[in-house]
Parts: C-alpha cells; sequence; structure tokens
C-alpha cells in the first residue's frame, strides 16, 4: 500500500481543471440549442415564435459573455506535464473571431425571426441548427489541436447543410443543401487524412507541439509530413470558397433561405480563414515554402474568377442579385487569403489584415443580405433589376444598401472598407508579393464596376406599377429585419469614423508571444 502510495504521489494528475468562464462563449449557444430542442416538443404551435426569441437572447448573452475574457490570457483543456499544449485558448485573436461569429449568428437569427414565421420553416429544428453550427464556429478559433479543430469544423458545417435545405418541397433547396454537402463532405475527407499523416509524422495533435517537431522531422518522414500539411489545408480552403473548392457557392446561397445565405457568406467563410489562420501560421510554420505560394496562388485565382463571374450577372435573370453576392464573397475571399500568404513570407502578425478585413466584410455584407432579405418580401425573384428605385420606396434601406456596397467597392463614403483593402494590399507589399497586389489592385477595379453599377439602380426612377418587374404596393417591414439593417448600417458607419482602428488592429498581434 505505502509503494502505490508513494507511485500515486509521484505521477502527474491526469484529472484537468475545466475553465468554465473561458468556455461560456461556446457552451451558452449550445446549451441553449439543447433546450430550444427540448422545448419545440412541447410548446403548441401557436408558441414557436419564442423559440427564436430565445435563440436570439441566447447568442446576444454568448456575446456579452466575451467581455470578461478581454484580456486574452486564458486557457483550459492543457496537458499535465506540459501546461504550454492546451486545447482550448482564449486569446485575443480567438476572442476576435469569436465575436465575429456570435455577433453575426445574432443577426442572422434577428434575420430569421420572420422567415422562420411566414416561410413555414420548422422552428424548433431551425433554431437548434442554427445554434450548433454557431457554438462550432465559436469553438474553432479556440481550439489548439489537430482533433478539435476537424470536431469544431464539423460542428458548425454539418447543421448548415440541413438549415441550405430547410424549405421543404422546393427541389432549388434539395438540389443545393446535396451538392453543399457532397462537397464539403469529400473535402473533410482529405483534410482527415492529411490530420492522420501530420500525426504520424510528429506524434502529436496539439499546434505548439507539431509546430516544434516539424522542425527537426526524419528525412524519411519528411514527404509524408509535407503530404500530411497540404492534405489538411483542403478541408479549411473548400470553407473559404477558394478556386478550385468555390463551385458549391452560387448554387448553394440561390436554394438556402436569404438568412442561411447570409450567414454562410460571412460565418462560413470565419471558419475557414480561422482554420487556416490556425494550421499554417501556428501548426505549419515549418513548411511554409509549401503553404505559401499554394495559398498566393489560390488568392489570385479566387478574386480573379469570383470578380470575373460577379462582372457576368445579368441584372435581369433570375436570383441575380444572390448570385453576384455570391461571386462577390468569392471575390473577398482572395482577398482575405492574400495576408495569410504574406504571413509565410514575413512574420504572423500579417493575419491582422485578415481578421481586420473579416470584421469590416461581416458587417457590411451581412447588411446586404439584411436588405434583400427586406426587397424579396415585395420581389421574391431576387433580380438585380428589382433594386431599380429603391430609393423612392425605401430610402433608409436604399442609403444602406448603398453604403455597404460602396465599402465592399472600398469608396468613400465606404472609408472603412478603402481601409481594410489598404491593409490587406500593404500586407503584400512588405512580403515582396507585388505580382499578387498588382492583381489584387486590378481585381478591385473590376470590381467597382458592378458595385457601382448595383448602386446607381438604387436611385434611378422606379418603373411604372404596370410594366414587368414595376414597383408594387410598399409593404411595411418587419422590426427584426430592419433592426438588422439598422445594427450592421451603425456598425460599418463607426468603423468608417475611426478607420485608425483598423490600422492600428491590422498592425498588432493577435498571438501571445
Amino acid at each position: 500500500m505505502t509503494a502505490l502510495t508513494a507511485l500515486a504521489a509521484d505521477t502527474p494528475s491526469l484529472v484537468q481543471s475545466v475553465d468554465w468562464l473561458a468556455i461560456a462563449p461556446v457552451v451558452l449557444p449550445a446549451a441553449v440549442a439543447l433546450a430550444v430542442l427540448v422545448a419545440d416538443l412541447f410548446l403548441p404551435e401557436a408558441r414557436k415564435p419564442v423559440l427564436g426569441w430565445v435563440s436570439v437572447a441566447g447568442l446576444a448573452a454568448a456575446t456579452a459573455a466575451l467581455l470578461p475574457l478581454r484580456a486574452g490570457d486564458r486557457a483550459t483543456f492543457c496537458l499535465t506535464g506540459d501546461p504550454g499544449a492546451c486545447s482550448y485558448t482564449a486569446d485575443h485573436f480567438a476572442l476576435v473571431i469569436q465575436f465575429l461569429v456570435l455577433a453575426g449568428a445574432l443577426v442572422t437569427a434577428l434575420l430569421s425571426v420572420t422567415a422562420v414565421r411566414e416561410g413555414r420553416i420548422p422552428a424548433g429544428e431551425y433554431w437548434f441548427l442554427l445554434l450548433s453550427s454557431a457554438a462550432g464556429a465559436a469553438l474553432l478559433p479556440a481550439s489548439r489541436d489537430l482533433a478539435t479543430l476537424i470536431v469544431a469544423l464539423e460542428v458548425a458545417s454539418l447543421p448548415a447543410f440541413a438549415l441550405v435545405g430547410m424549405r421543404r418541397g422546393d427541389r432549388m433547396s434539395s438540389e443545393a443543401a446535396l451538392k453543399f454537402f457532397l462537397s464539403s463532405v469529400t473535402a473533410t475527407a482529405v483534410s482527415l487524412m492529411g490530420v492522420s499523416l501530420v500525426y504520424a509524422a510528429t506524434g502529436t495533435l496539439h499546434l505548439v507541439r507539431v509546430a516544434d517537431r516539424l522542425e527537426d522531422v526524419p528525412g524519411q518522414l519528411d514527404v509524408l509530413a509535407m503530404a500530411g500539411v497540404a492534405l489538411t489545408l483542403v478541408g479549411f480552403a473548400f470553407k473559404t470558397a477558394a478556386v478550385p473548392f468555390h463551385f458549391w457557392v452560387p448554387d448553394t446561397y440561390v436554394g438556402a433561405p436569404l438568412p442561411v445565405a447570409g450567414y454562410l457568406s460571412v460565418i462560413g467563410k470565419a471558419v475557414g480563414f480561422t482554420g487556416l489562420i490556425l494550421v499554417t501560421v501556428i501548426a505549419f510554420p515549418a513548411y511554409s515554402d509549401v503553404w505559401g505560394p499554394a495559398l498566393a496562388v489560390l488568392a489570385a485565382l479566387t478574386m480573379t474568377l469570383g470578380n470575373t463571374a460577379a462582372l457576368r450577372q445579368s441584372p435581369d435573370r433570375p436570383h441575380s442579385a444572390v448570385r453576384l453576392l455570391a461571386w462577390s464573397s468569392v471575390g473577398q475571399a482572395g482577398y482575405l487569403l492574400v495576408p495569410i500568404a504574406a504571413a509565410a513570407y514575413s512574420d504572423r502578425d500579417q493575419i491582422g489584415s485578415t481578421v481586420a478585413y473579416a470584421l469590416m466584410y461581416a458587417a457590411v455584407n451581412l447588411g446586404a443580405f439584411a436588405v434583400a432579405a427586406l426587397v424579396a418580401r415585395t420581389k421574391p425573384l431576387h433580380r438585380i433589376s428589382d433594386y431599380r428605385g429603391l430609393y423612392a420606396e425605401r430610402p433608409a434601406a436604399a442609403l444602406s444598401l448603398a453604403f455597404f456596397l460602396l465599402c465592399l467597392a472600398g469608396l468613400p463614403p465606404g472609408v472603412i472598407g478603402l481601409f481594410a483593402k489598404v491593409t490587406v494590399f500593404q500586407s503584400a507589399v512588405d512580403a515582396g508579393l507585388g505580382w499578387l497586389a498588382v492583381l489584387m489592385a486590378v481585381n478591385v477595379v473590376i470590381a467597382l464596376y458592378y458595385y457601382l453599377r448595383w448602386t446607381s439602380l438604387l436611385f434611378r426612377a422606379p418603373e411604372a406599377a404596370g410594366e414587368p418587374g414595376g414597383t408594387p404596393a410598399r409593404a411595411k417591414a418587419p422590426w427584426p429585419v430592419a433592426a438588422a439593417i439598422a445594427l450592421t448600417a451603425v456598425t460599418a458607419l463607426v468603423l468608417s469614423g475611426a478607420p485608425q482602428l483598423v490600422l492600428r488592429f491590422a498592425a498588432g498581434s493577435l498571438f501571445p508571444l
């Protein structure tokens, strides 16, 4: 007995303490999701709308739970023998992305309150899936081992497949969900293969340990490790809609309910870019000569194809407005990839430019989808031409959409869009990627045309009511949709009023030294 007691005293404890405050932004939406799912079984149909407001409150509480963590110095689920190797870290990088995800999900929830009620979408299932996906997306930026990264990626993605196909009986919705599911599952399988190869080469899954061991990989394992690095990036590149993993985007956005399309355009991208940043900058810096050029080429292809396809959208084609936003999001993904590629040639602080740009993009793109949801109430074909004369019908919505589009284009008064693009451009120049900076400048000019063409339509004289596509009687805007538009517009205006915050944010370090 004495020998066993002495052995136990010398053996490090395997029991880990849990920092519940650190994981609260993830636990809260997950707990509310379970509560909503159970409550749905007992609530009568007439009272199902309350589930939406419970979900909105849960996401607001999860966003507020980030405030006590603003110091960025918490971590949990750490190895008992190595406190520096943790599976969950609430550093500044994780907190910023969690704010983007949870605030974006909150705006999506506001847009969804009316859509769920009027679209005859099953309320319990919808809110459970949205909250579950938000919980997975909030977990991913704090994940610091490859297993948790993959689990978080799938928790964020699997509910999204079902959300896209929520409109029962709609052929386009079902087709979009199937395309999204099949392509995503394939990408995830490739990523899992890559993670297994990395584990075989390093013997660990924690990102900081992977980075250390890849610095000194035995010669016979070098090809194995290199293949693992390349394959691991595939799943995250798919989530960012980078070319050639972009083909699911247009049909998925068109087939999904508009709030879900907006959610995928922002939170889905945040998930992909967060995963890319974590695996490249933290886990795989030793192989920057592999992923750096690859991401630079992906950025060039993505921005060029996305902007070219958006340029070709016909204003009178059904769903052309959603398709333009979809292809525009592909082009914007190319810009977001630039600082990550630049980090391979300089230092990891370059990724601050990606995060700053993502914050701007999240606010204005969700705002554009919010206005689209409002216009779709009277013009369900989602054509760009349907926005002609919007200023005469809904001045506040037209001014908001014009501001959002000018931010995306990087033109005044959308100053925040201009400064965000400057930081991305500067990161490419500082890394010696002059050719990529020039190509980005060309793409920005291309994008100006289709953003300005749409903006100009808003202020033209409306068509006569008797003409095809003429303006019908104005319907009152539901206040949750109006609140979502106002929230995103105010955020974009505040950011444009203080663009120096973006420059300071992009220049700082989000990871602990």
